[in-house]
């Protein structure tokens, strides 16, 4: 057997029982298999992995306790500090808690003042006790699924070995910060994008998908009933807001979409402002780029966008901006019309010569609309709808939102996709689960950090989110 010999500082020694253990399981099982032992190779990862994370965790424990200051006083951003206490507290770290003697201090002086943590400040922790690195994967876990979830899956890999409450409390916290500054953030985030060379064209959409929010009820008159909730709620869904501005080559195929969120309480003009600006900011760069509004035929959407495109930069001559009515939407109001015109036999081929019409002719609306108008069915109802008006009516409030042909000649897309797949992926799957039920405060957190990690933008923006002053402390003489 070679002996080797392994330098380590005095200040590492805490390491060293973790790493003669991984050395003898490692040494055992190499010693079983040539031995022809039998083997459980499984039980041997989950041995291996435990003493890897000691190890872990000794070492963040000797680079934490170097951050610490142990002075009678100490300038702490030139502000004059006396020590109050020294103690052992635990930090959280990805592998778990690390125990860490810190000294504690206050400003001198001041004895209502709170005390001061330095190896809090050094390592910037979020809620006094949580580093950097963990407060970022809690918060990435809990926008992708619940808290017990993430709980759950935490303990069995091993990594992030905390409560559902802790996952709530951290990754909220992680929320808070995000929300407060992210106007700041969504700048620095498109300065820094990086657009595709193959870019032709950027489309803009906007839509509503349903939340279920948590609302106080009024209690019943009288006395109230034995176990009677003292603060009773109800389940009630209100309509979110999601947004999505996304880059497109000349075939149409998406090339990468930046996707925004706020929940129904929230500010759906704010949203679009900032859709707004990422657009001004990318035209900036690339003023060859195409601008295109997708939505459906809600006025709401429309009025929300054409309150921010239609203002400077985008009054230029330079930047022209296309509005068109999802074609998608189009088809699904023309295809009961269809229907009733020329009955279920004949609706399918009548539905795609429409279809036909509105990619290739300009004129395709006013030529549709003719031929609503002429079939005499304008009036005939299908349970509570008169299908064949209401056609007439989505294309007569719509006139300059159908041109279709004149898109697809310039390569713009012509469907708003993207944003319908963002209601689903960015509320839907996360928001709406069996039972769920939101507030405004909190599930304005998740939505915004599910939208940053959807858009591929979540290790830019924690690192702006999370950073923090420098600060500088040194002993006092």
């Amino acid at each position: 057997m070679t002996k080797s010999m392994l330098e380590i500082p005095e200040e590492l020694n805490v390491m060293l029982p973790a790493l003669r253990e991984l050395v003898g399981v490692v040494a055992r099982q190499v010693e079983r298999g040539r031995t022809g032992g039998s083997v459980d190779y499984a039980d041997f990862q989950r041995l291996l992995l435990a003493q890897v994370d000691e190890i872990g965790r000794g070492a963040e424990a000797a680079a934490l306790s170097a951050l610490d200051v142990d002075a009678p006083r100490v300038l702490i951003n030139k502000v004059l500090h006396t020590r109050v206490l020294r103690c052992a507290t635990r930090f959280m770290g990805l592998l778990g808690p690390v125990e860490v003697t810190r000294a504690l201090y206050r400003p001198t002086g001041q004895r209502r003042a709170r005390v001061v943590d330095p190896v809090a400040l050094r390592a910037r922790t979020v809620l006094g006790e949580w580093l950097p690195a963990t407060a970022r994967e809690m918060a990435f876990e809990v926008q992708q699924r619940t808290s017990r979830e993430a709980e759950t899956s935490g303990k069995r890999l091993g990594r992030l070995p905390y409560s559902h409450a802790s996952f709530e409390r951290v990754a909220h916290a992680v929320g808070e910060l995000h929300v407060r500054q992210h106007v700041a953030v969504e700048e620095a985030l498109i300065g820094a994008f990086v657009i595709p060379d193959r870019a032709s064209n950027v489309s803009v959409s906007l839509d509503r998908v349903s939340v279920p929010m948590e609302e106080p009820r009024d209690r019943p008159v009288g006395r109230p009933r034995k176990n009677a909730a003292k603060r009773p709620i109800s389940r009630t869904f209100r309509m979110a807001y999601c947004g999505t501005v996304t880059l497109h080559d000349d075939d149409g195929h998406a090339l990468h979409t930046i996707r925004y969120g706020t929940m129904p309480q929230g500010d759906p003009e704010s949203l679009c402002t900032g859709m707004a600006d990422d657009v001004a900011t990318i035209l900036a760069r690339r003023p060859d780029l195409k601008v295109v509004l997708l939505c459906d035929g809600a006025k709401e959407m429309w009025n929300l966008l054409d309150a921010q495109f239609t203002t400077a930069p985008f009054d230029l001559n330079k930047y022209v901006v296309r509005r068109l009515i999802d074609f998608w939407h189009v088809v699904e109001k023309l295809a009961p019309a269809a229907k009733v015109i020329a009955g279920e036999t004949d609706a399918k081929p009548l539905l795609a010569r429409w279809r036909m019409l509105l990619k290739n002719a300009s004129s395709a609306r006013v030529t549709i609309l003719a031929e609503l108008e002429a079939s005499g069915r304008e009036h005939v109802r299908v349970g509570e709808d008169t299908p064949v008006h209401d056609a007439i009516t989505y294309l007569t409030n719509n006139d300059e939102r159908m041109d279709y042909a004149a898109a697809r000649r310039l390569h713009l897309p012509v469907g708003s996709g993207s944003v319908e797949a963002s209601c689903k992926s960015l509320v839907n799957v996360r928001m709406k689960r069996p039972g769920s039920r939101w507030k405004t405060r909190t599930g304005e957190h998740v939505i915004q950090l599910r939208a940053l990690a959807l858009s591929d933008r979540w290790d830019a923006a924690m690192d702006i989110v999370l950073s923090q002053p420098r600060v500088r402390i040194h002993a006092a003489a």
